[in-house]
């Protein structure tokens, strides 16, 4: 892979699902790379995505603004993924998704970065008055561009790709109950493969896009939360029936688990996305602020499910899913 000449890029959460593909590709590309996480102990593993010494963990907490200057100093690029679920003692929304990327942007601009590429999430703008999550993202944008002026914001719908969060559960869930609860059943999402989304980080921190832009990614296949869930099931070989519930209910639902003694698989907040479609709009598509003006082409779920959902059947890679009517040679 050819690139520019080599930049020292720190990636702030550059351990987790999206950071370890942004990271690789970009020590593909012969960049140097410095890890920000909580935890260097716990991120050894980004080590091997480079050559000896070229991918580095570093101590940093975005909360803390002494380490945060520590990660970015001398830095090239800076690149923050770090963001949360749910409020978690002193990992809230505001704590994180605002003040911890307004530091990082006045950190990397102080420090003299060229770059700046920002995480944020598809339909934050439009779910930004009913979901705390949301306007938190939308917030954090607003205080990014302020500090610094020419990042680059992007937008990803819901991610694919082996070790996602979202595909892998819901066919464990499959696995493990014999009902599954449907919410929201006819809002649409447009999943995005997790290496695409790192092609579209790495062009930003090269300096291939227009600065100061939010790019909205989104994938080929634009479906319902139904036709999701029936995804997962034909894939992981299940066939459990789907219980819509109503708004009302998972709101309710979401308030009894809040109080259980472990995290909760639903919360409030997440009940509430679940109402906004999660599409990339006309907008980013007319300003070619998406994966097509980027000239990627982006990669279908049915290329890329089958290969790790199997894990889901209740024999593994020994089960075989049934032909379709056009993969069945034998039907004429």
């Amino acid at each position: 892979m050819e690139s520019l000449e080599p930049k020292l890029v720190t990636v702030f959460g550059g351990s987790g699902f999206v950071g370890t593909q942004i990271v690789q590709l970009l020590a593909a590309k012969g960049h140097r790379v410095r890890v920000a996480v909580r935890r260097p102990d716990l991120a050894g593993h980004v080590r091997t995505l480079g050559t000896v010494g070229q991918v580095v963990p570093i101590q940093a907490n975005i909360r803390n603004l002494a380490s945060v200057q520590r990660a970015v100093a001398g830095a090239d690029v800076v690149i923050n993924l770090v963001g949360i679920g749910a409020n978690s003692g002193a990992q809230t929304f505001t704590a994180v998704h605002v003040d911890g990327a307004r530091a990082i942007a006045q950190a990397a601009k102080a420090a003299g970065a060229s770059a700046l590429v920002h995480m944020s999430a598809l339909g934050v703008d439009k779910a930004a008055e009913i979901s705390q999550y949301a306007a938190s993202k939308l917030a954090g944008e607003a205080a990014v561009f302020e500090a610094f002026p020419n990042a680059v914001v992007m937008r990803p719908s819901i991610l694919f790709g082996q070790g996602d969060g979202f595909f892998n559960l819901m066919a464990g869930l499959a696995r493990l109950f014999p009902v599954l609860p449907l919410i929201g059943g006819d809002t649409k999402f447009q999943p995005a493969y997790v290496a695409d989304v790192a092609e579209a980080f790495v062009l930003a921190a090269e300096g291939k896009l227009k600065a100061g832009k939010v790019y909205e990614l989104g994938g080929p296949q634009v479906e319902t939360y139904r036709q999701l869930m029936d995804r997962v099931q034909r894939e992981a070989l299940r066939n459990r029936p789907l219980l819509p519930l109503s708004f009302g209910v998972a709101r309710l639902l979401a308030g009894v688990m809040a109080f259980l003694p472990f995290p909760a698989l639903l919360t409030a907040d997440q009940v509430e996305l679940l109402s906004v479609d999660n599409v990339v709009s006309d907008a980013a598509i007319r300003d070619k602020r998406t994966f097509a003006g980027m000239g990627i082409v982006p990669t279908s779920m049915d290329t890329i499910l089958p290969t790790y959902l199997w894990r889901f059947r209740k024999h593994g890679q020994f089960d075989k899913a049934l032909p379709t009517p056009a993969d069945d040679v034998t039907a004429a």
